[in-house]
């Protein structure tokens, strides 16, 4: 298990751009594939974005893929969500998760570590 604090969140207008910050307490953080998710008031928490452990291969949900860049820097045990073009629809609670893997999976149930969520939220 590895601890996980978001931050970054915030109120944005549509077009804005906010970055995400995922900061570990493990050393060993570079062994986790990192995952972005985000929830809306009402919806099941759903993949945003993932990266391996090197970083070297990342993926994206079709909905964010073109407009948001996941990248980690393990020196900083910190992966980053860069999120442009943002919309009305991508507000919502963005959680960063942790899985001792090498290739992340896209669903909830492949991480086992969570942080506590940053509220994005996006004005029309």
């Amino acid at each position: 298990q590895v601890q996980l604090v978001e931050s970054g969140g915030g109120l944005v207008q549509a077009g804005g751009s906010l970055r995400l910050s995922c900061v570990a307490s493990k050393r060993s953080f570079s062994s986790y594939a990192v995952g972005w998710f985000r929830q809306a008031p009402g919806k099941e928490r759903e993949f945003v974005a993932a990266i391996s452990r090197s970083g070297y291969s990342t993926y994206y949900a079709d909905s964010v893929k073109g407009r948001f860049t996941i990248s980690r820097d393990n020196a900083k045990n910190t992966v980053y969500l860069q999120m442009n073009s943002l919309k009305p629809e991508d507000t919502a609670v963005y959680y960063c998760a942790a899985a001792r893997t090498l290739v992340p999976g896209r669903t909830p149930a492949d991480f086992g570590s969570w942080g506590q969520g940053t509220q994005v939220t996006v004005s029309s």
